[in-house]
């Protein structure tokens, strides 16, 4: 779960939108099956839905470019990255209590 939340903003910002949905889905199946990580189910939808929200977007355009990192906004970009880094700071303030 940590190493998904750690790829994520760093495939994204590495040009690598599209490929990023990997951890993406890694770290979502991996929060819907453990019951220890309850109180991150929020933090990793909102990434979910941050994410999809570009993806879908560019899926649906008659004339997309041909990779998600050539056609995705900048706020997607930074919205992603913002939304990666307040989860790996629940992640981490969560495992010292």
């Amino acid at each position: 779960m940590t190493i998904s939340a750690w790829t994520i903003p760093v495939l994204v910002l590495g040009q690598f939108a599209l490929l990023s949905v990997v951890p993406v889905v890694i770290a979502l199946v991996a929060t819907l099956r453990d019951a220890r990580s309850r109180a991150l189910r929020w933090w990793v939808g909102a990434l979910a839905l941050v994410y999809a929200a570009p993806l879908l977007i560019w899926a649906l355009k008659p004339d997309r470019a041909e990779s998600l990192s050539k056609d995705i906004s900048p706020i997607f970009v930074a919205l992603i990255v913002a939304v990666a880094t307040a989860l790996l700071i629940k992640i981490y303030t969560r495992r010292k209590r």
